[in-house]
């Protein structure tokens, strides 16, 4: 395997891409089709784009939680 392909899979690694989607992106690779790779990988990041605003939703109801236990104890 070449060093940029080598860099690019364990870019997406760091990411937070499953196997399948690694998987998915190697072929990609393998069959030169930039393109394709291009908008697979823009998919993935809308994923990983997703489950950020789901994360962030949890920390807002936390930060909400916190409030009103502070409230609810007069602190």
């Amino acid at each position: 395997m070449d060093e940029r392909k080598e860099r690019l899979l364990a870019g997406l690694a760091d990411a937070g891409c499953r196997q399948a989607e690694i998987r998915e992106a190697e072929k990609l690779l393998e069959t030169g089709d930039a393109a394709q790779l291009k908008k697979f990988m823009r998919k993935c990041r809308c994923s990983l784009v997703d489950e950020m605003h789901e994360s962030q939703k949890r920390v807002d109801r936390m930060d909400y939680l916190i409030r009103q236990a502070g409230r609810d104890t007069g602190k």
